[in-house]
């Protein structure tokens, strides 16, 4: 039992960490998502082609995904707080940098930084939310964190549509700069990584069990081996790459300038499309953390999420003319919403994986958000270029080709889903299990 004493210090410190690295969490998805609300800003200044700029999107996502394996073994070795510290500068410093570029390489250069310096705070949160939350509301947990990281998307959509009308999307990334480095600040003196840092037993041990063994020093490469050899931690990535990567897509880069093209929206109201759909899925992940933890099912929610979501497209994909705005803000909700179906991945992947090796695994299957996304964005871009040359002369069947990209896409990530295995919600390498 805690003294009253240490179950304070417990509530706060827990509190502490999570909520610094959800802040850092917003940023990451702010800049996840910020090119499509200023994407008619970013062609013109740096006069490239939707090509060009679906390359220019992507870059953030090749470095995030490529970083995610070395991020696992970090969060399992290093631990959250150091390597959220150091992303939050290198990230800030990017941002500085892609502010600043007066050339698309300049621009490609500070993207690359800051997708290496986000690519920390989602994993650490991950091993934060294991760490100081009872296990058996880590799917939860992972609902709240998702729904507090949206609140960064919404405000790179619509927000952002309206702030570039009153100062230059330059300033704007320069203040990004500057708060990730202030939360690297505060990130490095206030947060802890376990309870045991701070002298405190932990959850498992409050609950009269046996604490998880710790990963052994200098001994990643076999944890590592060991995660990849899993058949059971595949699936996932391929759920992410699907559907993660085309609402990334969608949401991150296309869905603005297809809504203009395709059913005669101004920026504004596009962008409010933009919004509502992340707002939804923010508050969908929420939901469906719950559910999955309430009902003790990952698998059956998943699947029944990720068949609406493949659905949710075809209203876009097969429209030959302007929708009105009742279906158009509808098929967006409708895509937030069952969205949320990819969140239970990182779920499943730890729990089909040594309580130890939880970074690797989770980080594992979260490549596969960024890789979807780093390829589908430039992809997408590369068939609207084939009818259109630019991003501002895009026509409506241009953009509308380069949407079926994106529902193929969440076509495979809902075949992906039929592998998942299921848990029950509870880890499967226990003895107990």
């Amino acid at each position: 039992m805690l003294s009253p004493e240490q179950t304070r210090l417990l509530i706060r410190l827990r509190w502490t960490a999570f909520f610094l690295l959800a802040a850092a969490y917003v940023l990451v998805f702010f800049h996840r998502t910020a090119p499509a609300a200023i994407a008619t800003e970013l062609a013109r200044d740096f006069n490239v082609g939707p090509t060009s700029l679906g390359a220019l999107a992507s870059t953030y996502f090749w470095i995030y995904m490529v970083m995610q394996i070395p991020t696992g073994v970090l969060a399992d070795t290093l631990g959250p707080r150091r390597i959220v510290a150091l992303g939050g500068v290198v990230a800030g410093i990017g941002s500085i940098v892609f502010a600043q570029a007066d050339s698309l390489g300049v621009a490609v250069i500070g993207r690359t930084l800051v997708g290496l310096g986000v690519s920390f705070p989602f994993i650490a949160l991950l091993k934060i939310n294991a760490a100081w939350f009872p296990e058996n509301r880590f799917a939860t947990l992972n609902g709240v964190t998702m729904f507090i990281g949206n609140l960064g998307a919404a405000s790179a959509a619509l927000p952002l549509a309206w702030l570039v009308t009153l100062v230059s999307w330059r300033t704007v990334f320069v203040a990004l700069g500057l708060l990730s480095m202030l939360l690297a600040l505060f990130t490095w003196l206030r947060v802890r990584d376990r309870p045991e840092d701070a002298g405190l037993p932990t959850l498992r041990e409050l609950d009269g069990k046996p604490a998880h063994p710790p990963l052994p020093v200098g001994d990643w490469r076999s944890g590592l081996r060991r995660v990849a050899a899993n058949p059971a931690s595949w699936p996932g990535l391929f759920v992410n790459a699907g559907i993660a990567g085309s609402l990334f897509s969608f949401g991150g880069l296309w869905g603005v300038p297809y809504l203009m093209a395709a059913h005669d929206m101004t920026r504004s109201v596009a962008a409010q499309h933009t919004t509502l759909m992340l707002v939804v899925f923010a508050c969908s992940c929420l939901f469906i953390g719950r559910l999955s933890d309430h009902l003790r099912r990952r698998k059956a929610v998943m699947l029944s999420y990720a068949a609406v979501y493949v659905a949710s497209w075809l209203p876009f994909v097969l429209a030959e003319a302007p929708l009105p705005p009742a279906v158009t803000y509808g098929v967006c909700a409708l895509i937030g919403l069952s969205a949320a179906a990819f969140s239970l991945t990182w779920a499943c992947a730890k729990e089909v994986n040594p309580p130890a090796l939880s970074g690797m695994a989770t980080s594992l299957v979260n490549a596969g958000c960024f890789l979807g996304a780093a390829l589908l964005q430039p992809l997408v871009g590369w068939v609207i270029e084939r009818n259109s040359p630019s991003v501002a002369a895009a026509t409506a069947g241009a953009v509308t080709d380069g949407l079926k990209v994106l529902a193929v896409a969440a076509l495979v990530g809902f075949i992906a889903a039929c592998f998942v295995r299921e848990t029950r919600a509870r880890n499967l390498t226990e003895p107990h299990a």
